[in-house]
């Protein structure tokens, strides 16, 4: 399922914020958070999908929860390795 603009920026703010609340226990800033939302929300889709679950399928828990998870793991990479 292709997802519009718009509801990659909803998806993506949502899980960026609980992803990072997740990995650091604050957020990143509003930009931030959707950017890597974004980002985790594609991450985490595939990785989702390689296990055999669905990925972000449209604004809804599941997504949201993908996009958190995938979120939670490109911040934590980014703290380890980006530095």
């Amino acid at each position: 399922m292709r997802l519009s603009w718009v509801q990659w920026i909803v998806v993506g703010f949502i899980g960026g914020f609980i992803g990072s609340r997740i990995a650091n226990k604050g957020g990143q800033g509003l930009l931030r958070d959707i950017l890597l939302g974004i980002v985790g929300g594609v991450v985490g889709g595939w990785i989702f999908r390689q296990l055999g679950y669905a990925g972000v399928t449209g604004v809804n828990f599941w997504s949201i929860l993908v996009s958190a998870c995938g979120a939670a793991l490109v911040l934590w990479l980014y703290h380890r390795f980006g530095k």
